[in-house]
């Protein structure tokens, strides 16, 4: 009978979604992507404001999860094939922009680029802190580490197109959306943490 503490160890190592079916490649494409899908239900839920091009839109939440439930590799390809199915013209951005290319190299072009990237770190620094630290704890931080970054590269990405100053940046591109972040990474961190619960022996 396997030592308890290793079947949960091994447990928690393994990215929150798993199954049989997930663990082939054929399982692993259909898995990435509904989570495209999801995503992309995510940047339907958009809200334009008018002091920026920057829409407040669930993304985020949706982008986070990708990479706590898949796990830095698989979302960061997932968050890739998401990229991919916008630039051919799929309904998969927020309907505040022009969709295709135009979306990926406009102003919000910034934070759809990071996207894979944010996949990446959520799902990486959770995995690695999780061995010794709470499961909510751990994704909490790897969460916030990647919306660290999101903002970096998507209010960096409006400045420099819109040749704004960084005070102008922070209040277009940061700032306003601050606070709902702060709920999204509270709320997948629960996820991850009530659906990546070992089971009970």
């Amino acid at each position: 009978m396997p030592h308890k503490g290793h079947t949960m160890q091994t447990a928690l190592s393994q990215p929150a979604v798993s199954s049989g079916f997930t663990r082939t490649i054929p399982g692993r494409i259909t898995l990435g992507l509904a989570a495209t899908l999801v995503v992309a239900a995510a940047a339907h839920v958009s809200i334009p404001l008018g002091f920026t091009p920057v829409p407040l839109t669930l993304q985020p939440l949706a982008v986070l999860g990708v990479g706590l439930a898949l796990g830095p590799v698989a979302g960061f390809l997932t968050m890739l094939a998401y990229l991919a199915e916008g630039a051919l013209g799929l309904p998969v951005f927020s309907p505040a922009g022009p969709g295709g290319v135009a979306q990926i190299v406009g102003f919000t072009g910034g934070y759809l680029m990071a996207y894979p990237f944010v996949a990446f770190i959520a799902g990486a620094v959770t995995r690695t802190l999780q061995t010794r630290t709470p499961r909510f704890v751990a994704a909490a931080i790897g969460c916030t580490a990647a919306v660290v970054l999101l903002y970096a590269c998507g209010a960096g990405w409006l400045m420099t197109l819109g040749h704004l100053t960084l005070r102008q940046g922070w209040i277009e591109g940061a700032a306003p959306f601050l606070p709902g972040e702060v709920v999204k990474i509270a709320a997948a961190a629960g996820l991850y943490r009530a659906l990546s619960r070992p089971a009970r022996t």
